[in-house]
């Protein structure tokens, strides 16, 4: 099992950024897939962005590309979701998730078994 602990977030204005931190512990963190997914109200959970374990290969979803990037510290545990030029479009409680199995970057949500606690991401326009 990997248990994973959300830090980050908060409230900010249209334009800024905000850096999540997603930390694993558990021996199988390292060679975990690490994505972040989000769930506006009223909404399904969306993909949002995913590393490989090795933190070579990265997807990111078309809605935050050129914005959002994804990376990881395998030294610390830790994978990091750099959120820069925020609209009130993200506004979202973001989940980090870990999925040991595959060795891709799945964007389906049932790929993934273990999940961080959930942080509030507002935008304000």
């Amino acid at each position: 099992q990997v248990q994973l602990v959300q830090s980050g977030g908060g409230l900010v204005q249209a334009g800024g950024s905000l850096r999540l931190s997603c930390a694993g512990s558990g021996r199988t963190f390292s060679s975990s897939t690490i994505s972040w997914f989000r769930q506006a109200p009223g909404k399904e959970r969306e993909f949002v962005a995913g590393i490989s374990w090795s933190g070579y290969n990265t997807y990111v979803a078309d809605s935050v590309k050129g914005r959002f990037t994804i990376s990881r510290d395998n030294g610390v545990n830790t994978v990091y979701l750099e959120m820069n030029s925020v609209k009130p479009e993200d506004t979202a409680v973001y989940y980090c998730a870990a999925d040991k199995v595959t060795r891709g970057i799945p964007a389906l949500q049932d790929f993934y078994t273990d999940w961080g606690q959930g942080t509030q991401v507002t935008v304000s326009s």
